[in-house]
């Protein structure tokens, strides 16, 4: 007996050595999926290649589909990706199906945890000669038909975009449009549900979109985002959404159409203030279109007078005063104005909230014009809500401490001076009133 198990430990050892040198461990323990068995050092030496195979494949797995992913997470599901190689080719053969997939595998985590271009491509390489291989000497089994289609359809995904990573536009168009036919037949062929169909989809309209438009094409870039807009309609997925109303947004800037960008990116906002009013996403679009009024400021366009434009203009303010740009936040706000006003009218809630983040955001140096700013802004909105409402309270609040400060103080003086004269004017020693100074 205790010849065996010496026996079956030395087939083990020197069978995956190169493999468990490199092997870190915490305490000496193998670490797997919960349901999974946990094993020390010399049980895990005992295990056959294809148990450790196995074991492989799951924590590989589990490091994938954890939700708090980290680099970790990415560097240690690689390094088991690439034990799964070596023991794939040491339990399957060098010919195999298997193989193939796990080379497929470990090329689609190298590009899309690290985003090693070249990496990936040397094992798809490999992946599809051994599929080739195959098909050349024997026949497949109607299972085996449906493997190997979901591996090509794998292969050519990764092949599509880490093309686009390497700069190989025209290999990465090729392989997204044979994705896109290997996905029809193993949909047509009850592979996968209309959900994952629209997922995998998705995944080439994106990669279609990004290539066009690297290679200068925006008519058939904006097509494929169409394509993506049409399947995400009915599936509640606002935030994919957002993102290709972005690269739309971004494909028609690069073209100088501001309307359609600032059209593109209105819908986009409309979309992630609906659904996260306080979220990041809703921020990072507001700055974008802030981005394209400033940078175009005498483009005639119907973006300023847009509301969703300038509801995302505030948004972007807001994010800016939390950030403590209070000067650009101003900036903004005081070029907004008219187009607020011809939008919304004088009396209206937009122009009051204007007025008071204006007034509100004064540096030093400028508390004479805040007084007046938010004075104007305390008339708004007596006449909108009365002078009992709470944020008529708040502002006269802000006035009433604004009207204390010196500059302001010195300044109504001055002004009750000149009202003074302007009713009695000073009689000269002549006794003659200059005719200058009535008609002043």
């Amino acid at each position: 007996m205790e010849d065996d198990q010496a026996e079956r430990r030395e087939r083990n050892h020197s069978s995956t050595a190169s493999l468990e040198s490199n092997e870190s461990t915490n305490s000496g323990r193998f670490y797997d999926r919960p349901t999974e068995a946990k094993y020390d050092k010399d049980e895990f030496l005992m295990m056959s290649p294809e148990e450790k195979l196995k074991h492989f494949r799951c924590r590989a797995q589990t490091n994938e589909d954890n939700q708090k992913v980290t680099r970790r997470n990415f560097d240690a599901c690689i390094q088991d990706l690439v034990r799964c190689v070596a023991l794939t080719q040491l339990v399957c053969g060098e010919r195999q199906l298997k193989l193939a997939q796990a080379h497929a595998r470990l090329a689609k985590a190298y590009f899309q945890f690290k985003g090693w271009g070249l990496q990936a491509l040397e094992h798809l390489a490999f992946a599809k000669e051994l599929l080739l291989f195959r098909s050349s000497v024997s026949a497949y089994s109607e299972d085996e038909k449906l493997e190997v289609l979901a591996c090509h359809l794998s292969v050519h995904l990764t092949k599509g975009g880490a093309s686009l990573l390497t700069d190989n536009l025209e290999e990465a168009v090729s392989s997204f449009q044979e994705a896109e036919k290997v996905l029809m037949e193993l949909y047509q062929r009850g592979v996968m549900d209309l959900e994952e169909k629209i997922t995998t989809q998705l995944e080439i309209t994106s990669g279609l979109c990004r290539v066009y438009a690297r290679q200068t094409q925006p008519e058939e870039a904006l097509s494929q985002c169409e394509k993506s807009l049409d399947l995400l309609k009915n599936c509640n997925k606002h935030e994919r959404m957002c993102a290709v109303y972005k690269d739309m947004a971004t494909i028609e800037q690069d073209r100088d159409h501001l309307d359609k960008a600032i059209d593109y990116l209105s819908k986009a906002h409309t979309i992630a203030m609906s659904h996260s009013p306080e979220g990041l996403e809703g921020a990072q679009i507001s700055h974008s279109l802030a981005m394209i009024l400033s940078a175009a400021p005498d483009q005639h366009h119907n973006g300023p007078l847009d509301p969703a434009f300038l509801a995302a203009q505030d948004d972007f303010c807001r994010y800016l005063l939390i950030n403590g740009q209070e000067k650009k936040c101003v900036e903004i706000q005081r070029a907004s104005l008219e187009s607020k006003i011809s939008t919304f009218g004088d009396l209206s809630s937009e122009v009051a909230e204007t007025l008071q983040l204006i007034g509100g955001s004064a540096t030093e140096g400028q508390v004479n014009q805040a007084h007046r700013t938010m004075t104007k802004c305390l008339d708004v909105h007596n006449l909108l809500y009365g002078p009992q409402h709470k944020k008529s309270k708040a502002v006269q609040k802000a006035v009433d401490m604004l009207a204390r400060a010196p500059e302001v103080v010195k300044r109504q003086q001055q002004r009750r001076r000149q009202t003074k004269l302007d009713i009695f004017p000073v009689i000269p020693p002549s006794g003659k009133i200059d005719d200058s100074t009535c008609d002043a």
